[in-house]
C-alpha cells in the first residue's frame, strides 16, 4: 500500500507535464480524465485513512460534501480539489494541506490553468431564437424519408402492453431515452470496423435519428452524446412543438477531434403542449467532491392535463472499464441532487440515461436501492419483471465485440406505472456487422415508455 501510495504523485506529476508540454494534444479529454481519476483515488486513499466510508462499503455515502466536512475528512475543505469552467477553459483551485498532497494540487492548478482544454464558447450559448413557422411532423418524416431512398427501410419494433390496472382518464407520458453516437465520435474515435464510413455521414444519419424520433412521437426525449443541438435539433424541434434544454460536457472529446461541430453532451426536450417547465437544474456531476467531465439535466414538469408535477432527468456517465467506482460516485452525487429536487420523493420521478454500467456495478445497485423508490422499466419486459435485457448496445471496434446493458429508465415505483415499453430489436434484425449501420444511426437502442401517474398518494405533488 505504501508504495502504491508514494507512486501516485509521481504519476499525477508526470501526467500534468504532459498536459502542459502539449503532448498528446490530441487526445487531450483523455488525459484530463486521467488526472481527474487519480486524483480521485488520491482524495479517496486520504478519506479511507481518516477512517472515512467509500461508496459501496457500510454506511456508504451520506449527503455529499456536508458528509466529509462533518466527519473531517474536508474540514474547511483543507486539500479539496476543485475543477471550475472559467472563461479559458478548466480552473483547478486547491486549498492548502500544508503537506505533500497540497504541493501536489498546487502543481495540478499551476499546469492545467497554463493549458486549459478550450470550451469553444460559441457553442455553449443558444443563438437569439427565430421565430420559426411550425412543421408538420408528417412532413419532415417525408423529407427525412426522401433523403434515405437509397438506405435499407427502418426496422419495426413494437410496443409491449405492460397495464395491470384500468386506464387512466388522462394521456399516456411517452418518454423516449437515447444516446444519439456524437457526429465527431462516430467518424473520427469510436472504430466501428464494421461500420461502412459511408453509414456515418451526417446528412443522412441526421434523417435516421429524426426519423426513429418522429415514429415513436416521444412527449419528453432525453439524449445523450448530442454535438448538432443549436445547427439540427434545437431548430428541427421546435418547429415540432418541443422546448429544449442541452448541457455540454466541460471538455467533450468530440473537441479532439478535427472539424468538429463543438462539443457533445446531454440534452432534453418536452413538448410545450403538454408541459410546464416549473424549474430546471444543470448538474455537473461530482466524485468524491471533484468536478467531473459527466453532466445531468433534471427539470421539474407539471403537466397540463392533470395538474400534477413530476421530475425528469437525463444523464451520462464515465465510460469504460476501469473506471466503476469512479461512475458509483457520480450516481451517488446525481441521486443526492435528485433528492433534493424531489423533496425527498414527494415529486415522482423519471431518470433517463446511459450509465455506462452493467446491472452488476455498483452504481445500479445505488439506483435500485435508493430511497428514492426507483424501478427499471425494462425489466418489466423481462418473463419474471426482474432482468434488464440481454443488450441495449452492440459494436464491433478495433478491441473486439461489445455486446452490453447501460441504458436505463428509471421510474417512482410508488407514483408511476409502466404502461408499455418499446421491444429491442432482435439479433436477426442486428445483423452481423452490429451498430451501427445504413439501418440504425447509433451503437445503443432507443428505449421508450409510456408511463401514467398512479392514484394520487398522500404526500405527493
Amino acid at each position: 500500500m505504501e508504495h502504491n501510495t508514494l507512486k501516485r504523485p509521481n504519476i499525477i506529476h508526470c501526467v500534468s507535464g504532459l498536459i502542459a508540454a502539449g503532448i498528446g494534444k490530441k487526445e487531450k479529454s483523455w488525459w484530463l480524465d486521467l488526472l481527474v481519476k487519480l486524483c480521485f483515488e488520491e482524495v479517496k486513499g486520504g478519506c479511507r485513512a481518516a477512517g472515512d466510508h467509500m461508496p459501496g462499503r457500510s454506511g456508504g455515502y451520506g449527503s455529499g460534501e456536508e458528509l466529509w466536512q462533518k466527519r473531517g475528512c474536508f474540514q474547511n475543505h483543507p486539500g479539496r480539489l476543485s475543477i471550475g469552467v472559467g472563461h479559458s477553459g478548466l480552473v483547478f483551485s486547491a486549498c492548502s494541506m500544508g503537506n505533500g498532497t497540497s504541493r501536489l494540487y498546487s502543481a495540478l492548478a499551476k499546469t492545467l490553468n497554463s493549458s486549459a482544454a478550450s470550451q469553444h464558447p460559441e457553442y455553449l450559448v443558444s443563438p437569439d431564437p427565430e421565430q420559426l413557422e411550425p412543421i408538420d411532423p408528417k412532413e419532415l418524416l417525408e423529407e427525412c424519408r426522401a433523403v434515405l431512398h437509397t438506405r435499407p427501410p427502418r426496422f419495426q419494433r413494437d410496443f409491449v402492453d405492460l397495464r395491470t390496472d384500468c386506464p387512466s382518464s388522462h394521456p399516456p407520458i411517452r418518454v423516449m431515452q437515447w444516446n444519439i453516437l456524437a457526429q465527431a465520435l462516430g467518424e473520427g474515435k469510436d472504430n466501428f470496423v464494421q461500420c461502412p464510413v459511408e453509414a456515418l455521414k451526417w446528412e443522412e444519419r441526421k434523417c435516421l435519428i429524426l426519423e426513429e424520433i418522429l415514429a415513436y412521437q416521444p412527449d419528453i426525449l432525453c439524449l445523450q452524446e448530442v454535438d448538432h443541438y443549436f445547427d439540427t435539433f434545437q431548430p428541427l424541434l421546435s418547429r415540432l412543438g418541443y422546448q429544449g434544454t442541452f448541457f455540454p460536457k466541460p471538455w467533450s472529446p468530440c473537441l479532439d477531434v478535427e472539424h468538429n461541430n463543438g462539443p457533445d453532451g446531454c440534452a432534453l426536450f418536452f413538448l410545450q403542449n403538454r408541459f410546464k417547465l416549473v424549474n430546471s437544474a444543470n448538474i455537473r456531476l461530482t466524485a468524491m467532491t471533484l468536478k467531473t467531465n459527466q453532466v445531468a439535466i433534471a427539470q421539474t414538469l407539471e403537466c397540463k392535463e392533470s395538474s400534477r408535477q413530476f421530475c425528469i432527468a437525463v444523464t451520462h456517465l464515465k465510460a469504460r472499464t476501469g473506471w466503476e467506482r469512479f461512475r458509483s460516485a457520480q450516481g451517488c452525487d446525481l441521486l443526492q441532487n435528485l433528492q433534493n429536487i424531489t423533496q425527498g420523493a414527494k415529486i415522482p420521478l423519471i431518470v433517463c440515461g446511459d450509465f455506462n454500467a452493467e446491472p452488476t456495478e455498483e452504481v445500479y445497485k445505488h439506483f435500485a436501492s435508493s430511497s428514492l423508490n426507483l424501478n427499471s422499466a425494462y425489466k418489466l419486459l423481462s418473463a419474471d419483471g426482474q432482468s434488464e435485457p440481454p443488450y441495449t448496445t452492440w459494436k464491433i471496434r478495433t478491441s473486439g465485440e461489445c455486446r452490453h446493458t447501460l441504458d436505463y429508465i428509471w421510474y417512482s415505483k410508488h407514483a408511476l406505472s409502466v404502461r408499455s415499453a418499446l421491444d429491442l430489436l432482435t439479433e436477426e434484425q442486428i445483423g452481423p456487422n452490429r451498430l451501427p449501420s445504413f439501418n440504425y444511426p447509433s451503437d445503443h437502442l432507443s428505449l421508450v415508455c409510456d408511463f401514467s401517474f398512479n392514484e394520487e398518494p398522500d404526500g405527493l405533488l
